[in-house]
């Protein structure tokens, strides 16, 4: 049986505007135990001994006094909780003035994604950790090492070195079908407490979070009312046939604890970064190569393009500048001024009209790199389309 601990937390907290509460990532990030949470934990009853055998969804015979849904329930516990992983963290902290060092711990969930032993997780429980392992269903405890993340969508990639056996990939599912009102389960670790199984409904789609990147959001999140806690993060969130439809990933909240209104990532979305992530550590974008731009109120004017970039090689123009030198005995002076009159104006790409420089960086960002784009342009007075062919960044 996996040992059962109380380990340290932290939220990390993004105001949502005034009365709204904030936003606390469901995770062990690595900080010191507050005493609130653990003397409310220290209250709490341990929980039941976990099998550690996987079952498949047709289990034997449901009992007589089990109702339909008590039933399912067990069935999707028990279909995907060999897939699902604890993760416990260890960070050292060296203070360069006090000539000291403090170490954290952390915790965190995630599930098995293949027979390689890669493992998924949000990037917020494996942050600046130097140390990571990996705790199975089967009690069976392995060093991880981070193989690839991306901050802006909060996933990372995990692997450990088990053997194939041992492993037992969880079932993903699509996000795209799922419908409010939807019944799904979170299975994770709270509060350290693996193997928990909590149940709710999908309560909206579409809701937008703020990214752990200043200026971005974690676009088109799963909102559901099924118990989220510090633990919870990087275990899925599970529709009624144990497939993985979303990752846990926050809750909104006052206190630090589950208010029912939680947040997932959509598995579509995992399931299209995830090929990148393993194979080159990072998302590779799209890129356009053009550097800057100005928001008017006739279009996005071209500031800068990167030389030998694709926009430079497809003849965009952007800001000219102009030196203009000139000695006077042996000094020379040096003047340069900007010409804006020559610079395109981009209107809209492939037929979309664009008016930010936001939403220009965000649509390239859903083309990939070799494919081609065209882009509408008002250049001296009239209005032109230039194909770009994109690289990658």
């Amino acid at each position: 049986m996996r040992r059962r601990h109380l380990l340290a937390f932290a939220g990390v907290f993004f105001v949502l505007g005034a009365g709204a509460g904030a936003l606390w990532v469901a995770s062990g990030s690595p900080t010191e135990l507050t005493q609130r949470a653990a003397a409310q934990s220290a209250a709490t009853s341990p929980l039941q001994s976990v099998s550690a055998t996987p079952r498949p969804l047709t289990a034997e015979p449901a009992p007589v006094d089990l109702t339909p849904q008590e039933m399912r329930n067990i069935r999707v516990y028990e279909t995907a909780n060999h897939s699902v992983v604890n993760i416990d963290t260890r960070t050292v902290r060296r203070d360069p003035f006090f000539m000291t060092t403090q170490a954290a711990e952390g915790s965190g969930s995630g599930a098995i994604i293949d027979r390689q032993g890669h493992i998924i997780t949000n990037y917020h429980v494996v942050d600046g950790a130097q140390e990571m392992q990996v705790t199975l269903a089967s009690n069976s405890v392995y060093p991880a090492v981070l193989v690839g993340h991306d901050k802006e969508n909060d996933i990372a990639i995990l692997r450990i070195d088990a053997p194939a056996d041992e492993l037992f990939p969880i079932e993903m599912g699509d996000s795209a079908p799922l419908r409010v009102g939807q019944s799904v389960y979170a299975l994770g670790n709270p509060f350290g407490w693996d193997g928990t199984l909590t149940s709710g409904i999908i309560s909206s789609l579409n809701r937008n979070l703020p990214s752990r990147i200043p200026g971005r959001q974690m676009q088109a999140l799963i909102q559901t009312d099924a118990a989220m806690n510090p633990g919870n993060s990087g275990g899925p969130l599970l529709d009624s046939n144990a497939r993985m439809v979303g990752m846990c990933v926050a809750i909104a909240t006052r206190t630090g604890e589950n208010t029912g209104v939680g947040f997932a990532i959509p598995i579509d979305r995992i399931k299209q970064i995830l090929p990148q992530l393993i194979e080159h550590g990072r998302i590779i974008k799209a890129d356009i190569g053009i550097t800057h731009v100005m928001e008017t109120q006739s279009g996005l004017v071209v500031a800068q393009v990167a030389e030998g970039g694709p926009a430079d090689k497809a003849g965009i123009r952007g800001f000219e500048i102009r030196v203009e030198r000139r000695q006077q005995g042996p000094i020379v002076y040096e003047s340069r001024s900007v010409d804006r009159a020559a610079a395109d104006r981009i209107v809209a790409i492939n037929g979309k009209p664009m008016r930010t420089g936001v939403q220009f960086r965000d649509t390239i960002w859903e083309y990939k790199p070799g494919d081609t784009v065209t882009l509408t342009l008002i250049r001296n007075g009239q209005q032109v389309d230039v194909p770009v062919t994109l690289a990658g960044n």
